[in-house]
């Protein structure tokens, strides 16, 4: 059954108000149109594309208000982060993403000690951060509240062969005792953390050396490092050198008894 056909049943049942010119007018617009099915088919393609452009231009500025209304969602979200200063340090080096969700696409890398501000929020195993006036996700538990020490000119924070002397010392003290162990790596003697002195805080570190040209070379290494390892205090063949009193140089100290108490046979040092 051809279109037509059906088009011609439809027009002869149409209920007519006019006593039949309802459908004697339908049979000649039809009686036409099949004369000329070019045009038909010609008009319902331009009608077609209309329809399709008026939609795509309906979907187009929806997406335009949508993406509109999500940067400034994404403003406010930075703006409230910034105000409220809530800063982390990243412990390692971290891969940036656009998204909390797996489909999120990479957009750079984090260094390891880098500083960020976060907004609060999470999802996915991944912590949002506010980085140059961006808000991006990286993966959770990898921030810290704590600034890490940043080994300055001359120093270090690389590991040393005896990982154990690091037990029980402050971060301070731990970054004097990498940057010694890099610096005079003939020294294979340390005394870290025990239940005496300064060493009960942990703040302190013995450099085992009885050789005094050497021990001298590590208190001088000390005492130019003195501000950027925030020394407390070093001790070394019964004298004593603090960075609040340094101009007045070495100090006398009175005996203690032996030549350990005394620190003949190591350089101490305390951090603050």
């Amino acid at each position: 059954m051809t279109a037509a056909t059906v088009a011609t049943g439809v027009a002869l049942h149409t209920p007519d108000k006019d006593g039949g010119l309802v459908a004697s007018s339908a049979l000649q617009d039809l009686s036409s149109a099949i004369q000329r099915p070019d045009q038909v088919s010609r008009s319902s393609t331009r009608m077609d594309r209309q329809t399709l452009q008026a939609l795509g231009d309906k979907q187009q500025a929806y997406d335009r208000e949508l993406a509109q209304a999500e940067r400034k969602r994404l403003r406010q979200i930075v703006t409230a982060a910034l105000d409220r200063n809530v800063q982390r340090w990243t412990t390692t080096d971290l891969d940036l993403w656009t998204a909390a969700d797996k489909d999120a696409e990479q957009s750079g890398e984090l260094t390891e000690g880098k500083k960020v501000v976060v907004t609060g929020r999470s999802a996915e195993g991944r912590v949002e951060i506010v980085l140059d006036g961006k808000a991006l996700w990286v993966t959770a538990g990898y921030l810290t509240d704590e600034k890490p020490i940043a080994a300055a000119a001359g120093l270090s924070m690389e590991p040393c062969p005896d990982p154990s002397v690091e037990n029980g010392l402050t971060d301070g003290a731990v970054y004097v005792y990498r940057s010694v162990c890099h610096a005079f790596p003939q020294i294979t003697s340390y005394g870290g953390w025990d239940n005496h002195g300064e060493h009960a805080s942990g703040r302190a570190l013995d450099i085992m050396t009885s050789d005094v040209e050497l021990g001298n070379a590590i208190a001088e290494f000390l005492q130019s490092h003195a501000a950027e390892l925030h020394l407390y205090d070093i001790l070394w063949r019964q004298h004593i050198w603090t960075p609040e009193r340094a101009s007045e140089g070495w100090r006398a100290m009175s005996s203690r008894g032996s030549a350990t108490a005394n620190h003949y046979d190591h350089v101490h040092v305390a951090v603050y």
